[in-house]
């Protein structure tokens, strides 16, 4: 659906829906909404909202009254109110439930047992159990009637049905029949129909369905915690610098380029930069990582992350929506709201299921009647049928799962787009690692310093160090980053000159020091010990870059940096290696730095696993190739350039620490760019896939064992109302083990 919003002339709202009971009620709503011109809708019954792509022609207030129109209620969803209907909903049904099973258990029991009845025991439990068939079911006869009106039905038509049917037999049994002069009970010891009653049927039907529905709902409750506690991490207030004076404003007006102000303990209320101060940050919201991330000026922050410490300074970039913090919670929402292909067709099955099932249960009734005219059977068997019949477990089969997979995902700091990931990632036999911001850090790291006899490492590092504290190489910048780390004081240079490609010299405290390649040193004529000889050709073997400092007139010291594998990387390839995928590294870079972080990791070094020297188009055809020859790739990347081949893969996962460009791309983001989490998502997106198909057979596989006994007579209507109250619960509770996935780390 993103695809479509982005058309031009398109909008994009999701609606808080009310009213709905089953499958059949969502289907009838999307079906409405899509017979709108210019409106595409999904509706998610689990957690019963419509996304709605419509035609800017189109008002808000159109598809509300669409929805309003087939009786139900819709309004527009907003963060604030995302638990208020859900709340709401079980307070009442909490309150109802107690009640009705309270009268409930005593008109099952003098019902059942003949020791506890008594003379006109039935006129008792017909009193006893009216509160229950009206006030307890009211929400069943009223959402029949809406229903009746719009020429509709759901699952409240055939629990309405089956709990009226029960009450208006056991009347008709007690005023005109034999039933208040009867003393024997038992619905199998009844040779005379009109002797017996139903009210304990139509009262333990409804306390049953009760108890499914108060389950459901609190089991769908805590299927969506995930997502719910993403959706309040946001800041609510920001504190902006106005004409040199703080003032607080709600999160929701900050606009680009406003200074805000940030203390400690609070959160960032948008994306920026940050132009004042230094502080360490919580940055777990984004990336479920623990550590705290120092910042200082010019380094950048995400909204709803947290100051440990310090004040800070922050000019906003992104905010609202465009946020990073709020594109991670869209797709999140995205993702619950896409439907598997098993899905479609449970939602089609519902949308005819009530009419096919009133239709079996009439003719139960009829066939049992003309085989041997018993009516208590024919009766009985009639309603089992109408009340074990329930398509809800089929609705919920796909969302609940997808609800609390990505949900947990999402704590897990992996954002899963959508069910067709889940179903590419099942088939995935290859992972495409890019190089640079994927398995390595992404930028250059000072790793060893060799220096000729006389020459401390100290010395080397001051001297090269503030030559290239001018340069914005990202050579020279690794230089300095090593220098600094080592607490090594930098002077001033003067007279600097760069040269392209080759490097740059200066004067340091009088000192012409000059940092290069060998080719820069050659040309001023300067001559290289064995020594530093030899630490060039260990760096090319290595797959390093070597730089040289020459001072004096002579080559003293030689710098060696390189792209470092992220301390994880290692782990992660392994980690995919135990699940039964094949690793293959992909980098622009020369064969020998490619090779050399290959064997660091763990990857194989031969053609088929290593491919160097690969420019952005090449990428893209060594996925192709690898489709080819028929393997399933997923392709993992950070950078514009891995954006073709991260949409060509079966599944592309970029890393989110990446570029926009890549994460658009891709079907799956690590937000935190840990390798490892690569295995984690494909483990997690597999187990949703299998919760999910577990969930539509058992729906299917109930349904369709269910119908026929309850057909033969071999379902007394009591418990036909408790197999189909657990038939969901069920269904939502084996998506609910979801949330107990752990990382493997």
């Amino acid at each position: 659906m993103s695809d479509v919003i982005n058309q031009q002339g398109l909008q994009e709202v999701e609606l808080s829906l009310q009213g709905m009971t089953c499958a059949a009620c969502a289907a009838r709503i999307e079906k409405q909404l899509n017979d709108l011109d210019g409106v595409e809708a999904a509706v998610n019954f689990a957690t019963e909202t419509a996304t709605v792509v419509y035609a800017t022609k189109i008002s808000t207030n159109e598809l509300i009254s669409a929805v309003e129109a087939i009786g139900y209620a819709a309004d527009v969803r907003t963060a604030d109110s995302l638990d208020e209907n859900l709340d709401d909903k079980l307070a009442k049904l909490w309150v109802r439930l107690i009640v009705c099973v309270a009268l409930s258990v005593p008109v099952v029991l003098i019902s059942m047992i003949s020791a506890l009845q008594f003379n006109q025991w039935q006129w008792v439990a017909g009193f006893i159990s009216l509160p229950v068939i009206t006030w307890g079911a009211w929400p069943f006869h009223r959402a029949a009637l809406a229903n009746l009106r719009h020429g509709a039905a759901s699952m409240d038509t055939l629990i309405s049905i089956g709990v009226t049917a029960s009450v208006a037999w056991s009347v008709w049994a007690l005023v005109w029949g034999d039933a208040a002069d009867s003393e024997m009970t038992g619905m199998t010891s009844m040779s005379n129909a009109s002797s017996h009653v139903y009210f304990e049927v139509a009262a333990a039907i409804t306390a049953f369905i009760l108890i499914g529905r108060f389950l459901e709902t609190r089991a769908k409750f805590k299927a969506g915690d995930a997502l719910r506690t993403l959706l309040t991490l946001g800041a609510r207030e920001a504190v902006v610098l106005r004409d040199g004076v703080e003032k607080i404003i709600p999160a929701s007006v900050v606009r680009v380029d406003d200074l805000m102000v940030v203390r400690p303990g609070e959160k960032f209320a948008a994306d920026g930069i940050v132009v004042e101060g230094q502080a360490s940050i919580d940055t777990s919201t984004m990336t479920g990582e623990s550590v705290p991330e120092d910042v200082g000026p010019g380094d950048t922050v995400s909204g709803a992350t947290i100051n440990i410490n310090g004040r800070l300074v922050v000019r906003a970039t992104r905010v609202g929506r465009d946020t990073q913090f709020a594109n991670m919670a869209k797709l999140v929402r995205d993702a619950q709201a896409t439907k598997a292909p098993v899905q479609r067709i449970a939602d089609r099955v519902s949308s005819v299921f009530v009419p096919v099932v009133i239709a079996i249960s009439l003719g139960t009734l009829a066939l049992w009647l003309w085989i041997d005219g018993d009516q208590t059977k024919a009766f009985s068997s009639a309603v089992a049928v109408l009340i074990i019949a329930c398509p809800c477990a089929l609705g919920l089969a796909t969302p609940t799962a997808l609800m609390v997979g990505a949900g947990r995902a999402a704590q897990m700091g992996i954002i899963i787009k959508g069910v067709d990931v889940l179903q590419s990632t099942r088939r995935i036999d290859t992972v495409v690692l890019d190089k640079t911001g994927t398995v390595t850090t992404g930028r250059m790291e000072l790793i060893d310093v060799v220096c000729t006899d006389g020459v401390t490492r100290q010395r080397a590092l001051q001297l090269a160090g503030a030559v290239e504290y001018a340069s914005e190489h990202p050579i020279g910048k690794a230089i300095v980053r090593g220098a600094v780390a080592e607490n090594i004081m930098l002077s001033a240079v003067t007279s600097f000159e760069a040269f392209v490609g080759l490097g740059a010299t200066g004067a340091v405290d009088g000192v012409v020091v000059t940092v290069g390649r060998e080719e820069l040193l050659r040309r001023n004529l300067v001559m290289l010990s064995a020594k530093l000889r030899e630490a060039l050709s260990a760096a090319r073997l290595n797959g390093h870059t070597a730089v040289i400092v020459a001072w004096g007139g002579t080559a003293q010291a030689v710098c060696v940096v390189a792209d470092q594998p992220k301390a994880t990387s290692a782990e992660a390839v392994l980690a995919l290696r135990e699940m039964g995928l094949a690793p293959v590294l992909v980098s622009g870079d020369n064969p020998d730095t490619a090779r050399a972080i290959a064997v660091q990791v763990g990857i194989e070094t031969d053609d088929h696993h290593l491919y160097a020297g690969a420019l952005p188009e090449e990428k893209v055809q060594i996925v192709k190739d690898l489709q080819g020859r028929g393997y399933a790739v997923a392709m993992v990347g950070d950078g514009v350039n891995d954006a073709a081949a991260l949409a060509q893969a079966d599944v592309g996962i970029s890393m989110g620490g990446g570029t926009d460009a890549a994460m658009q791309a891709s079907d799956l983001t690590i937000v935190s760019g840990d390798l490892r989490l690569v295995a984690d998502a494909i483990r997690l997106s597999r187990a949703t896939l299998h919760t999910i198909k577990a969930n539509v057979f058992w729906a299917f596989a109930y349904n369709a064992a269910a119908i026929p006994l309850a057909a033969a007579g071999a379902m007394n209507p009591m418990w036909a109302g408790l197999a189909m109250a657990s038939s969901s619960v069920f269904v939502v509770t084996n998506s609910l083990r979801l949330r107990t996935m752990r990382l493997s780390r």
